[in-house]
């Protein structure tokens, strides 16, 4: 026979969405990093190909 679950404490719950939070956050900053990183042709790990935009008479 089925049983219902104990509640979960309000505590825990917010630890719980606090450390979701906490992911997307990091995700966040290591994307802005990089982006900047790219943007200013710092970066290390990726090699982006420069497009020159001149037109030619």
């Amino acid at each position: 026979m089925a049983v219902p679950k104990k509640r979960t404490s309000i505590l825990k719950k917010r630890i719980r969405k606090n450390i979701w939070k906490k992911k997307g956050y990091w995700a966040a900053l290591k994307a802005f990093s990089l982006a900047k990183s790219l943007s200013t042709g710092n970066s290390k790990s990726f090699f982006v190909r420069q497009i020159n935009n001149k037109t030619f008479d």
